[in-house]
């Protein structure tokens, strides 16, 4: 790896997919019988204080979580210490954290110069003011020394309020309508980006509650089609234009559905051609993927920028947009003065505390080279995993952009929605696959794994070559009762 990035090699599209198929053309291979006895005994006689925290939560709180990812099959396991690589739960289990907050965790949990940096503006102005703190501009500063595509940025309190702004902005400046997105990515939940998420295809299936007005300026293309996407902004010029093109550089759902090499080259060509605006989702990727993010490691330049995550080093506040100077300007061309703008909000955005934990953040990663040595651990993990795999002769696929390592089982997000027909099956067969899923994070976390929902994994910093192996020998556990 060279240039401070943890992605090592890009995946062979064409040879995944061919897998991917593979895979759900065929019955799920599931745990069997005895294997998920063995697995739910696990949280009989050992999660007791969760049982009684999840039951009790269920009063108080929608399906007992906050959060989705705080879901965990039969019940949520509630943690009580978190730090590097470790996560032990208040019942005194420990596992090893292949969650890391969803990703935000680049360093490894509760990484002590970030836990400085935080108890000392804690001791000195509190979490926040309001007003004007030096920690927001170097906070700024030192995303724009990484990122220099980044000219200005606005700080938010989430990925979803961030990309609730670039899409506000881009249809301020170019002052266009649609908002073309990529079948099967996460963008947050705003009512416009509620559409087509998960599965390719889907449209409003997960619109509930939302207006159609709220998508009605919002389309879906299928990943790695260049040509319907070039159809969309063809067509779009008729009917108000296209304002951007939202992408996940590495393809939906943090790279589920990977793209080609050179997808977000071709994409941004047509974003010229067309004057639509190249939006990159980097809310997983930045600064995870390498301290320039994804767009560095391309080499290709987005118009504007959505960040998160990695942002706060897993503290609150972790949402930005960024971007061209000219385009940011519309954020504040109100301010003092007459002139129209983008408005957003945020009482707590660009709070001292969250500044003050991404600079400490930010600068540790940078000094550690974290993104290339937790890539380092993801190559590790995959590799071991594939031989697992292959070994056992189960149909499952692992794959990995750098940190980010992908476990399909189930194969419930690679269902096949290219047509109407297919779409109705694979609505019938998303089901049981997802459980299917669940009962596979079930198993993991009976061996002392947490993961993202049975089909991601996040390495860290602190996932040493120890910890790999150590993993991979749980996982060879649970795949011997499939």
């Amino acid at each position: 790896m060279s240039g401070g990035y943890g992605i090592s090699e890009w995946p062979d599209i064409d040879a995944l997919s061919r897998r991917f198929k593979a895979l759900v053309s065929q019955p799920i291979r599931p745990l069997r019988p005895d294997g998920l006895a063995k697995v739910m005994s696990y949280f009989d006689q050992r999660c007791a204080g969760s049982k009684r925290l999840a039951d009790e939560a269920k009063r108080f709180i929608p399906g007992g979580v906050q959060h989705n990812l705080a879901f965990n099959h039969p019940f949520p396991l509630a943690m009580a210490r978190a730090e590097g690589a470790d996560l032990t739960d208040v019942d005194g289990n420990r596992y090893i954290d292949f969650l890391q907050a969803g990703g935000p965790t680049l360093l490894g949990s509760n990484h002590p110069a970030v836990r400085a940096a935080v108890e000392k503006t804690l001791d000195e102005s509190g979490p926040v003011t309001g007003l004007l703190h030096e920690s927001e501009l170097r906070l700024a500063e030192l995303v724009n020394r990484f990122m220099p595509n980044i000219e200005m940025l606005r700080l938010l309190g989430s990925g979803t309020e961030a990309v609730m702004a670039s899409v506000r902005l881009a249809r301020a400046f170019t002052r266009k309508r649609w908002i073309i997105k990529v079948g099967g990515a996460y963008h947050g939940w705003s009512d416009q980006l509620v559409y087509g998420m998960r599965l390719p295809g889907t449209g409003r299936m997960e619109a509930v509650g939302i207006p159609r007005g709220s998508t009605a300026w919002t389309q879906e293309v299928n990943p790695d089609d260049l040509d319907a996407l070039r159809g969309k902004l063809s067509r779009n010029r008729l009917t108000g234009g296209t304002a951007a093109v939202l992408v996940e550089p590495l393809g939906p759902e943090s790279g589920t559905r990977p793209v080609r090499r050179d997808y977000n080259a071709q994409v941004r060509a047509l974003c010229d051609e067309f004057g639509a605006l190249l939006i990159f989702d980097e809310v997983v990727t930045g600064f995870r993927v390498g301290m320039g993010g994804a767009q560095g490691y391309l080499g290709v330049k987005p118009d504007l920028t959505v960040l998160g995550k990695c942002l706060a080093g897993g503290y609150p506040m972790a949402g930005a947009v960024g971007g061209r100077r000219e385009i940011m300007a519309l954020f504040a061309a109100g301010i003092g003065g007459s002139g129209k703008r983008a408005f957003v909000g945020g009482t707590l955005s660009a709070n001292p505390l969250s500044c003050a934990a991404g600079c400490a953040a930010l600068l540790e990663a940078e000094r550690t080279d974290a993104a290339v040595k937790a890539g380092q651990a993801g190559d590790r993990l995959r590799k071991g995993l594939d031989e697992i795999i292959e070994r056992r002769k189960l149909p499952y696929v692992a794959y990995n952009l750098g940190s980010i390592v992908h476990l399909q089982t189930s194969g419930v997000l690679l269902l096949d929605t290219s047509n109407l027909y297919k779409l109705f099956r694979a609505q019938k067969e998303a089901k049981t696959r997802k459980h299917m899923m669940e009962e596979m994070g079930a198993a993991y976390a009976a061996h002392g794994l947490i993961t993202l929902a049975g089909s991601r994994l996040y390495t860290s910093l602190a996932d040493t070559d120890a910890v790999i192996d150590d993993a991979l020998n749980r996982f060879d556990d649970v795949f011997a009762l499939v």
